[in-house]
């Protein structure tokens, strides 16, 4: 029986008894407390790996995710790691896992420093003369930053956004922010604060006015021009604008960064009526979020069931019944066709007649790709930049990633297009390996989750027709998974309150044909 990572490294310090090897099972890893160091313990073979207990990325519980494959998967939002040595595999999570000292003695006790074995240093970087620039400074941006510095680029990183302060987490303003849990100014930054200046990247904070793909040099909103040997397009969606009359008067509101969340908030008072024009994740994510505070919600959405398009009628009125559990008012199959008010908003009108009175209205009616600023690409009729599966443009030396990305989806007969914070950072390594040279593809599992109410969704793939839905747990009781079936193949997953089973299932998913049967018993033996 082999000692594990500490064997032969001088860095034990004080070990501390903590388990008996055969208490540990295979596939799943075993937390451990020493001297106030959470530790998880992950059997690898006849090996014992001690790591940090906590994803680095929000502090989701390792020990409630899955191990398989050689990877070490989180529960809550899909992050991996290699078993072997704690690398980052997988975002959203940007670093490796710290590493503890572990043996295992001749009688099967095992032993765990809390002295965490110092990481080892990035590859040593050669001059390089190259010129990096990455024109967005959100999930997809930041993670590219944070990859190019690994993989051991030592040239010009530039990292440009137009929004104050370093990277921060903007899936928390819908599911945290709005609902008075989380302060505007507390949203968790990507990268800890020292990070850009001990990495040598110059983080600018403007707005890019005009991208041109053949000169490859950057203009910024301050007169400045940044050459580039390459650059990555990570700026993301523009929240769309409501067409109708009263769009524009105080109280309507849009959300995308922490102004926006400080607005609604600032609007959304307890009792306030507030109005929601689309039934979309943000949408809803922000109707569950103000129903917390106490405040009337009602959802306008012409289609006929919320999330229909994405996991059909059953399984979005799981969604609707939940809301209206918690005091959501729906008009579905409606449309507003005004909005009216004497100095800020006071009222929806509906194509119907019916007026809804509104303190505060949130549109929720979708994003555009933010590339009115790209010259000499042609880009897709919805504004997106068709890339390769290594997420290449058409113009030498320009990559994109995230919601701007029409990318090749592997199963998929068509490029698509994919608004999920995870998938960005995804793109956002793959193009970082090939932005130096690399010939990575994108091969991932799409992820998403949602959040309402307490409870949260995980979503994997990215299904565009199905013809059986099977459902292993209770709908009703908000713990489930259901498989999207086609033709007797999973090609989509929904699952909440039971985050183990989908980090399974999103290992298994990396390498499909994955059939109901075999889906069924991975779910199962994830209790």
């Amino acid at each position: 029986m082999s000692d594990g990572i500490a064997e032969g490294s001088g860095m034990d310090g004080p070990m501390r008894t903590v388990a008996e090897f055969g208490e540990l099972a295979e596939g799943r890893g075993k937390r451990v407390e020493v001297d106030g160091e959470k530790i998880l313990l992950v059997r690898d073979d006849d090996t014992v790996r001690a790591y940090a207990a906590e994803c680095p990325h929000a502090g989701g519980p390792l020990e409630e995710g899955a191990v398989c494959d050689g990877r070490i998967v989180c529960p809550w939002h899909k992050g991996a790691f290699r078993v072997s040595d704690g690398a980052l595999l997988e975002p959203p999570p940007l670093f490796a896992l710290a590493r503890y000292p572990v043996r295992v003695d001749e009688r099967g006790a095992v032993f765990v420093s809390p002295e965490k074995i110092p990481p080892e240093p990035p590859p040593m970087a050669a001059q390089d003369a190259r010129a990096m620039v990455i024109v967005g400074a959100g999930a997809a941006g930041s993670a590219a930053a944070a990859a190019l510095r690994e993989f051991g680029f030592g040239g010009t990183v530039t990292l440009i956004g137009r929004e104050p302060g370093p990277p921060y987490d903007r899936t928390s303003l819908s599911k945290f922010v709005v609902s008075g849990e989380m302060p505007p100014g507390e949203v968790p930054s990507l990268l800890p604060p020292e990070f850009l200046a001990e990495q040598r990247i110059e983080r600018i904070e403007a707005e890019a006015v005009r991208l041109d793909a053949h000169g490859k040099r950057v203009h910024l909103a301050d007169n400045r021009s940044l050459p580039y040997n390459a650059a990555l397009l990570a700026v993301g969606g523009t929240p769309k604008r409501l067409d109708m009359q009263g769009a524009d008067l105080p109280g309507v509101h849009l959300l995308r960064d922490r102004p926006h969340a400080a607005a609604i908030l600032a609007s959304a008072p307890e009792g306030a009526r507030a109005v929601i024009l689309g039934a979309s994740f943000i949408g809803l994510e922000v109707a569950s979020g103000l129903r917390k505070r106490s405040v009337d919600v009602t959802v306008v959405s012409s289609e006929p069931v919320p999330f229909g398009k994405q996991f059909g009628p059953r399984l979005g009125a799981v969604f609707k019944e939940l809301h209206e559990a918690n005091g959501v008012t729906f008009r579905l199959g409606a449309q507003a066709s005004r909005l009216e008010g004497s100095g800020r908003v006071e009222a929806a009108l509906l194509e119907d007649g019916t007026r809804l009175a509104a303190d505060l209205v949130v549109a929720g009616v979708g994003v555009r790709p933010a590339t009115g600023f790209v010259e000499g690409l042609e880009l897709a009729k919805d504004g997106g930049i068709p890339v390769d599966a290594g997420m290449r443009a058409a113009a030498d030396g320009l990559y994109a990633a995230g919601d701007v990305a029409l990318f090749p989806l592997p199963g998929e007969a068509e490029p698509t297009r994919i608004e999920h914070w995870r998938v960005a950072q995804q793109h956002a390594r793959v193009a970082a390996r090939n932005m130096l040279g690399g010939t990575e593809r994108y091969g991932g599992v799409p992820f998403f989750w949602t959040y309402h109410y307490g409870k949260r969704f995980d979503y994997l793939g990215h299904a565009t027709e199905w013809d059986d839905v099977v459902v292993e747990g209770d709908t009703g009781e908000h713990v489930f998974v259901a498989l999207l079936m086609k033709k007797g193949l999973v090609v989509g997953a929904l699952g909440c309150q039971r985050e183990r089973a989908t980090a399974i299932l999103s290992e298994r998913l990396r390498a499909p044909p994955l059939l109901a049967d075999e889906a069924m018993r991975l779910v199962r033996s994830a209790r």
